[in-house]
């Protein structure tokens, strides 16, 4: 496609979510929008059977990744802006709900600002996919009436401390990006005043096939790691979801009865 005259915007962003991870996850919209998209900017964790519903389309990766080499936000916004002046579809695919820490208002400001047109199209957040795996509601009458959704990560101006002591008493926690942190964070929660006992449930790579899980308690949590608790003693390399609260309770005991849930292991080091 020929650059237009005056470098007036050529076409349209599309923030996409892309789910939890399982293909057909995706609303039939995100399907759609990828089949007519000219270019796609995808996260790292997108998986590659997503991308291939663009075919037609060249895929650039521009995803962050804790602790690994990323591109910065600043230049993701860039490259949507620039690809909006010579491209019809420009779609910008992130894992699960853009408008969930996804750093969307970040990249819809930047395309305000450049007078591009957009539209955000809506994805399963994993803390809806991971209460559906486990066969668990967030919410339960009569034992969980709040849920609060939050993060460790934070901006430089920011103090992730400060957010979970607030909801720490929240009837139900769900923690995306927190398995480097879990054990400071069942830590903290006791310290803030949560029940030692509360069940905790992990959840890595919620709703694909390599999926694994584990239900603990706080205090087991706070005395191990969360790779431990799912089997590993390496950190996890999908995603991870923390989901903290009483609704696990009937899970965690189900287990327990079960016989499905040993000791967790601490490593002596």
């Amino acid at each position: 496609m020929s650059k237009p005259a005056d470098n007036a915007p050529a076409g349209k962003v599309w923030l996409v979510g892309a789910g939890p991870g399982a293909i057909d996850l995706l609303t039939v919209r995100a399907v759609r929008i990828l089949a007519s998209a000219d270019i796609v900017f995808h996260d790292a964790l997108i998986d590659v059977e997503v991308l291939a519903l663009a075919p037609q389309a060249e895929h650039i990766a521009v995803g962050k990744r804790c602790g690994r080499h990323s591109t910065a936000q600043r230049f993701i916004n860039q490259k949507l802006t620039n690809a909006a002046r010579t491209h019809r579809v420009v779609v910008r695919l992130k894992g699960g709900d853009p408008m969930l820490f996804g750093r969307a208002q970040e990249e819809m400001d930047a395309l305000t600002a450049a007078g591009i047109e957009f539209e955000v199209v809506p994805g399963i957040t994993a803390a809806s996919a991971a209460s559906a795996q486990l066969r668990v509601s967030l919410t339960r009458r009569g034992l969980s009436r709040s849920v609060a959704l939050l993060t460790p990560r934070a901006g430089e101006s920011e103090k992730p401390s400060q957010a979970l002591r607030a909801n720490a008493d929240a009837s139900t926690l769900v923690l995306y990006m927190a398995s480097q942190d879990a054990t400071k964070i069942a830590q903290d929660l006791i310290s803030y005043g949560r029940n030692r006992n509360t069940p905790v449930a992990i959840i890595e790579n919620a709703s694909r096939p390599a999926s694994r899980e584990a239900l603990a308690t706080l205090a087991e949590l706070a005395e191990t790691s969360a790779g431990t608790l799912l089997g590993t003693l390496d950190p996890p390399d999908g995603p991870v979801l923390l989901l903290i609260g009483d609704v696990f309770g009937d899970e965690l005991e189900r287990r327990r009865q079960l016989g499905l849930i040993a000791a967790p292991h601490v490593d002596a080091a």
